[in-house]
């Protein structure tokens, strides 16, 4: 029997459907987060309300808050919450070969692609002044890496290697310890020393958000916070944007599929259940051909078996996935850009041709060889993307997340004269009587300084 998708047969019942998303505020916790959030705090609180606590905690009292809630929430009492550097390196030392090797290519390739994003100063000179621009790079910047079911070593590199080749000074990680341990997880910790970070933390959850944004004793306070987190973490970068800089609010992953009837089932299944292993994930087909769609049921059910997490991604499939049957591909890719997916997957003959009329993903995979699980962790381009349908004016991490820019002005005595005029009106029409003022003033004073030294000119001074 073939796996039963969501199947939304027109364009318009996928967008009621398929495609609606859902907000922060209509998240639900489980009952079982709700006795634990009274166990921890001794009353019944809204995620919001959990992430306000924790923050005027970590406000107040610093190390101590955090480790508080380490203990309560992870349940680890930490007697330092600075990982060292010999614990990094037995890390290291410890993870197979194998997995070093991994790390080594993985960061060696997203490297070379920020490399090519590095952003630059510049100023433009004229006869009678300058304008142009200083590229300078953050600081400081916090890199929050998730832990528990699925420790985000990729993330990791994702985020911190753009940010070294912007120039950024110092790199901190923060990220949740295991319990057995009392330590980050070890593929983690390998994936620090190999982005080579400055520091790392064994604090989670929105108390790690909370101290990278404000400091403490022992977490320095960073100028951004880059990296995924649950719905804890999003809402404590939700609280704290503004006091520190956020790069997204990053809701569940997401994978949109557009495939004709010449796809491979085999392949669109897999990509579907590589995200469906994710945890709220959206697997998503768009497709004009019902005989592919079947084919894919079919292929779904067959490849579940061989995995160890079938519920779980069963479970993401009927409630944040499924498929929906277009006329053509035109209104697949209309329906795709009305969603503007983290990951856009073109799964048709021709790919490249369809390329052009893309106006919002966080990324797009060509063909059928580029499969996006692929993307997340060697291809090269940051894997940290746009999500819930901020792919309409938001962009994947890159270099310039980590750099700031300064304008120059510089306008010479000839300039002023010119365009002096247009200010002031502008000013007149606005009501800033000091603007106006400010500007005429200056106008007089260099039209009067260069009369003094024509006539300086003229008399022989």
């Amino acid at each position: 029997m073939a796996f039963p998708l969501r199947v939304a047969q027109t364009a318009d019942e996928g967008r009621a459907t398929i495609l609606r998303r859902h907000r922060f505020e209509e998240v639900e916790i489980s009952p079982a987060a709700s006795e634990r959030i009274e166990h921890v705090f001794g009353r019944r609180l809204s995620p919001s309300e959990v992430v306000a606590q924790i923050i005027a905690d970590v406000a107040t009292r610093g190390d101590a808050a955090v480790r508080q809630y380490t203990k309560a929430i992870d349940g680890v009492d930490l007697a330092s919450l600075v990982v060292a550097p010999a614990e990094i390196e037995d890390a290291y030392a410890n993870v197979s070969e194998e997995l070093r090797q991994a790390l080594a290519v993985a960061a060696q390739r997203i490297r070379a692609f920020h490399l090519r994003q590095q952003a630059r100063s510049w100023v433009e000179w004229s006869n009678d002044g300058a304008q142009g621009q200083m590229v300078r790079p953050l600081s400081r910047v916090g890199v929050y890496v998730p832990g528990g079911s699925a420790p985000l070593a990729s993330s990791l590199l994702m985020a911190a290697i753009p940010a070294r080749v912007a120039g950024v000074e110092q790199i901190i990680v923060c990220t949740p310890p295991v319990p057995q341990t009392g330590l980050p997880h070890p593929a983690v910790l390998a994936a620090a020393k190999a982005a080579e970070v400055d520091a790392v933390f064994a604090v989670g959850g929105a108390q790690a958000i909370a101290a990278m944004a404000l400091g403490t004793e022992t977490i320095p306070r960073v100028d951004k916070i880059v990296g995924p987190g649950n719905l804890f973490v999003v809402l404590a970068k939700k609280a704290l944007y503004g006091t520190v800089g956020i790069e997204s609010l990053p809701g569940p992953t997401e994978t949109l599929i557009i495939a004709d009837a010449d796809a491979d089932p085999v392949l669109v299944a897999a990509d579907m259940l590589a995200q469906a292993e994710h945890v709220s994930a959206s697997a998503i087909l768009l497709t004009p051909s019902s005989s592919l769609l079947g084919a894919v049921e079919d292929e779904i059910e067959r490849q579940l078996l061989a995995l160890p997490f079938a519920a779980a991604a069963h479970e993401s499939l009927q409630t944040r996935g499924g498929a929906v049957l277009c006329q053509d591909i035109a209104e697949a890719l209309d329906l795709a850009n009305e969603y503007a997916p983290e990951h856009l997957c073109l799964l048709v003959r021709e790919p490249w041709s369809l390329l052009p009329r893309v106006r919002n993903a966080g990324g797009v995979f060509l063909g059928e060889s580029a499969s996006e699980a692929l993307g997340d962790y060697v291809i090269g381009p940051s894997h940290i993307m746009p999500t819930g349908g901020t792919a309409r004016f938001a962009s994947p991490v890159n270099v310039w997340d980590f750099v700031k820019i300064t304008s120059i002005f510089a306008p010479g005595p000839g300039e002023v004269a010119e365009i002096s005029g247009a200010a002031a009106e502008l000013a007149k029409a606005e009501g800033m009587h000091a603007h106006r003022q400010a500007i005429l003033l200056r106008q007089a004073i260099l039209l009067r300084e260069a009369s003094l030294l024509r006539k300086g000119h003229r008399n022989g001074g």
